[in-house]
């Protein structure tokens, strides 16, 4: 995929709280920013979400989009299996303990369905990694 954009944190918490966090989409509407509803459609073996169906609705932006993650013990990934204003996205979690904490390290690709300049799309997707890092670290901290 195109342009993609990169943030990292340091979360006091270990790497599998960080993940059980990221892993309990069910909860998501009450603390990531936007988003309205979510559904687990399929899971794996472990009962770790494969699937998933999300509404978002950040003011001008509403979307309807589902989806697929693979899951590794030092992370997570996503790609866009349907969208309704996104035509892809593709975006990972990756997990490194460091002396201070974990460092979560957030990458996202978003490419719409209504194009947009490269500029606005990278700082789009900074304002949503920050945002998105920001309250995992608050999510999982207040959790500990």
């Amino acid at each position: 995929m195109a342009d993609e954009s990169t943030q990292s944190i340091v979360i006091d918490a270990a790497p599998e709280q960080i993940l059980a966090v990221i892993a309990d989409f069910d909860s998501y509407p009450e603390w990531a920013n936007g988003v309205k509803q979510t559904e687990v459609l399929k899971r794996d073996d472990d009962g770790r979400a494969t699937e998933v169906e999300f509404a978002i609705d950040q003011g001008p932006i509403k979307d309807d989009y589902v989806l697929g993650y693979t899951w590794r013990p030092t992370g997570v990934s996503w790609t866009l299996l349907k969208g309704t204003m996104q035509k892809a996205q593709e975006g990972s979690y990756e997990l490194t303990p460091t002396g201070a904490g974990v460092q979560v390290t957030y990458t996202l690709s978003v490419q719409l369905v209504v194009p947009m300049i490269g500029l606005f799309r990278r700082k789009a997707e900074k304002v949503i990694m920050d945002t998105a890092l920001k309250e995992l670290k608050r999510r999982v901290e207040s959790a500990g």
